[in-house]
């Protein structure tokens, strides 16, 4: 079993941003240490771009828009997302995000997903 982490800084985001292409979409940042019980992505969208409707059946998950705005369409109906703003996203909820005119940025917290692993199926 690999060691637990120590804890500490793990990036700061005026230097990732300032190290990233401005027009780089996508994770620009994730958790990737040893033995995380979490996930935790840095996410940019480009202007007016979205995530699909979804529903993820297994995880909650929570977001903390960190820059730009844009909106948040869940069961609930449309909330606005601007910095400061944390929205929760309940596992098995239907949820979708869409980027404002300058983009949204935010970061999301997840539990770890288990890896795949191989099992044997039962005999009948």
């Amino acid at each position: 079993m690999a060691p637990n982490p120590g804890p500490g800084v793990l990036t700061h985001l005026e230097t990732l941003l300032r190290e990233t292409p401005p027009d780089r979409s996508g994770a620009l940042w994730r958790l990737a240490e040893e033995g995380r019980q979490l996930d935790a992505n840095i996410v940019r969208l480009a202007p007016h771009a979205e995530v699909a409707e979804h529903v993820e059946p297994d995880l909650d998950v929570l977001v903390q828009v960190l820059g730009g705005s844009g909106r948040l369409e869940t069961d609930g109906g449309r909330q606005p997302l601007a910095p400061g703003a944390t929205a929760w996203l309940p596992h098995g909820d239907r949820r979708a995000l869409a980027a404002g005119p300058e983009g949204l940025l935010y970061l999301t917290v997840h539990r770890r997903r288990p890896g795949l692993s191989i099992r044997s199926v039962p005999l009948p």
